[in-house]
């Protein structure tokens, strides 16, 4: 897996050339972009956050919340607040509950969410705030063109499910999957093991749910596995200091979540490719999938690194991002 390289003494120096790196970039066309995120028990939500809230030719039309802890809401505005971003609306699974997280099973991680909402201001004043997840998706996504909307789903799929159930009201007369069909262009999904096996985001909360999801989606998918790249994000932000508080200083992290909205926004680049041609993924209840061959289903794909890219590499590109995001934020913000 690809660590992170890049120690803050090394951030100054190289800074110019992240700059170069995103102003080159045209924005021929932006994405829609709502991620819905289990920013909780790992911390790769929090750099996929960074990434959503700099990214360029990225328009993040909202978070969604999928482990409901008034934490995880909080430190979401935190963290967008600090990349500028302290507009965008919050959404949540409910009820809400003032869960912090606490590694009963590794006995090596530790809780990052609630220190994140204590020490970085957040322009959601109570995570009362945040509206209803299902609520939010349906005003989102009515005001959406046909055919526009990327979401990232990085975590458990409560939210989802529920937004496939809903009903039609003040927002849109479509019930919930005729909503999705007719306005999300693509789902990217971190979940599952390619071509078969069990995962956590399927398995680990509500498997069913996932079943539900990934079985009766109206449109395309990809899903991101757990094989895929690893990395530390910058120094000197509310994400860095999330990640010292869950792992320790200077210890990397995968980033399972970060490269699944990298690709929701970017796409393939030179670095990924789909692994598949046809077929779909079937999950089963205990939250296992499989993938079924079948030539007549061709939107839904998993993710693969292409021929000669190794995962070193994919670190670096997202070592790249992460700082020029940050160091675009700290300029605006006269840190430098």
């Amino acid at each position: 897996m690809a660590w992170g390289r890049k120690a803050l003494p090394l951030i100054l120096p190289i800074l110019p050339s992240f700059t170069a790196f995103t102003s080159a970039q045209s924005c021929s066309q932006t994405t829609k972009l709502i991620v819905d995120t289990d920013l909780f028990s790992d911390v790769d939500d929090a750099a996929a956050l960074l990434l959503a809230s700099t990214l360029p030719c990225t328009d993040l039309l909202a978070v969604q919340i999928n482990y409901p802890s008034s934490y995880s809401v909080l430190a979401a505005s935190s963290i967008l607040t600090y990349y500028g971003h302290g507009d965008v609306p919050i959404g949540s699974s409910s009820p809400l509950n003032n869960d912090s997280f606490f590694d009963d099973f590794y006995y090596q991680f530790s809780d990052y969410a609630s220190k994140v909402q204590y020490h970085w201001n957040h322009s959601l004043a109570d995570a009362e705030g945040a509206w209803d997840s299902v609520t939010l998706y349906r005003k989102i996504l009515s005001e959406q063109d046909d055919d526009s909307v990327t979401i990232a789903s990085i975590g458990f799929f409560d939210n989802l499910s529920g937004l496939l159930n809903s009903t039609a009201d003040s927002y849109s007369s479509l019930d919930g999957y005729d909503l999705v069909a007719a306005k999300v262009k693509k789902l990217a999904i971190m979940g599952g093991a390619y071509p078969s096996g069990w995962e956590y985001n399927f398995g680990g909360s509500s498997p069913l749910l996932t079943a539900h999801v990934v079985n009766t989606w109206p449109g395309s998918m990809t899903f991101s596995g757990s094989y895929l790249g690893g990395t530390s994000p910058p120094s000197s932000d509310p994400v860095s200091a999330a990640y010292k508080w869950y792992i320790g200083y200077n210890t990397p992290r995968y980033s399972w979540d970060p490269i699944t909205v990298m690709y929701a926004v970017q796409g393939l680049g030179d670095l990924l490719e789909y692994g598949n041609f046809d077929g779909y993924n079937n999950v089963s209840s205990d939250g296992s999938n499989a993938w079924v061959n079948d030539t007549s289903v061709t939107n839904q794909h998993w993710l693969i690194l292409r021929e000669g890219v190794s995962n070193a590499t994919l670190g670096d590109r997202l070592d790249d991002l992460y700082l020029s995001g940050a160091y675009h934020t700290w300029m605006s913000k006269g840190l430098l």
